[in-house]
Parts: structure tokens; sequence; C-alpha cells
């Protein structure tokens, strides 16, 4: 059954999750949305959903444990595990079972890989609280990240932007 926008909001408070993040979550739902729009393979319910629950972790964590707790939170709760691969793959542009590991979390792949999990991820990148950024103004606040990752967060903003043309 598709989750509406106001379910997923609930879902969202009673996880925990402060008005901050909320609002958050909402304004990456609003950006991945008009990606979704324009890219006929992307599910736009799984986009909406997946978007709208992406930092449900925070109810729990403001650690970057947030996506794989959140996950798991939604595994438990019986969503999809389509919806559950969004939560965990948005931070940054994902991360490798060997960088999980060696930040301490699950070894997990947490690297997106649908077209859903690319949109809501590339969508968190260009949201910082509430306000539109642009690619370049996200890489330059993540300034303190490795060369690598700040090159795989612009391949994969790349990627989404062509994908959407």
């Amino acid at each position: 059954m598709p989750e509406t926008r106001e379910r997923c909001i609930e879902l969202l408070k009673n996880a925990g999750c402060s008005p901050k993040v909320i609002a958050h979550c909402e304004a990456v739902c609003d950006c991945a949305m008009e990606y979704a729009r324009k890219c006929d393979r992307a599910d736009q319910e799984l986009v909406m959903t997946g978007a709208l629950l992406h930092d449900i972790g925070r109810g729990v964590t403001h650690g970057i444990d947030h996506a794989q707790k959140g996950a798991d939170l939604l595994r438990e709760m019986g969503f999809p595990e389509n919806v559950a691969r969004i939560v965990e793959c948005h931070t940054g542009a994902g991360m490798t079972t060997d960088e999980c590991v060696a930040l301490g979390l699950d070894p997990r792949d947490c690297m997106p890989q649908t077209i859903e999990e690319k949109i809501v991820t590339h969508a968190d990148n260009l949201i910082a609280g509430t306000k539109r950024v642009t690619i370049d103004e996200s890489l330059a606040s993540s300034s303190r990240l490795p060369k690598k990752i700040r090159k795989r967060i612009r391949r994969l903003s790349d990627e989404v932007e062509e994908l959407t043309q």
C-alpha cells in the first residue's frame, strides 16, 4: 500500500524526529520529486516515500549511523526493501562495505544502485537544512571529506542530471 505524505510525516514524528528534521525531509522530497517527474524510469511513489523517510534514523541518532538505523527501523516496521535501501544509501553518494566498516558501521554495501536511490541521494545533497543549494555549494561545504568521496558525489550529480534531461 503506497504511503501518503501525511503518513510519512506522522512516522517521522513517531520515530522522534524534530520539526527541523521533518522540514528538511519535506524539502528533500520536493527536490527529489522534481527529478522523478523528469525521469520516465523513476517510480514517483517510491521516490516520495524514500525522500520523506530518508532521515527517519535521526529520531534515534544524528551520527553517521542514522542511515543504517533508519533503514533497520523501516525493515522492522515492515516497509519494502526498496524503501529501506533508499534510506540506507542516501549518505553523501553512498558508502562501500569497506567504508562502512572503517566508520564503525555494520558491514553493508550502502551504494545507491537504482534510479530512485540515486535521485533521493542527489536531492539530499542539494538541500542544506531546507534551502536548495547547487552541487558546487554542497561540495564546498563538504571540503573536509576525502577527495574520492567528493568526486563520487559529483559523478552521482552528473548522472542524475543527465538522466533527467
